[in-house]
């Protein structure tokens, strides 16, 4: 009876910790680039890169703000935690990283679309 009793405690113990895991914060969804201009219309689009680059042109309709500068977490401040996200950048390190960033501060749908190149070759608009 005592094996028993430890092995019911024990797999109850697991069931607990997986659990609390899952719980641990939103995740990030990372698509391709025909995904992610899928959903340009239905989504809040953040060009995550430097302002000169953002001028240089961007995805029509993105919103600039740039994750290396000091006030990015002043800036997602400003954001709604329960709108929907796409983040891209040039190459896709920094929308990775201003995905995890913002699924930190508690926003919980963000979908990480990567490379603005990408975006452009499966037809997104730009400006």
């Amino acid at each position: 009876m005592t094996r028993l009793a430890t092995r019911v405690v024990l797999g109850l113990l697991l069931v607990v910790l997986v659990g609390c895991g899952s719980s641990a914060g939103p995740a990030v969804t990372k698509v391709d680039a025909a995904t992610a201009v899928g959903m340009l219309g239905t989504r809040t689009v953040l060009d995550v890169r430097t302002p000169a680059e953002f001028a240089a042109g961007h995805v029509a309709g993105a919103r600039n703000l740039d994750v290396e500068a000091p006030g990015f977490a002043a800036q997602l401040g400003a954001l709604d935690p329960a709108g929907a996200y796409l983040v891209y950048c040039h190459s896709g390190r920094r929308s990775a990283l201003a995905a995890e960033q913002m699924a930190k501060a508690g926003f919980g749908d963000i979908v990480d679309g990567g490379a603005m190149a990408d975006l452009v070759a499966a037809g997104a608009p730009t400006q």
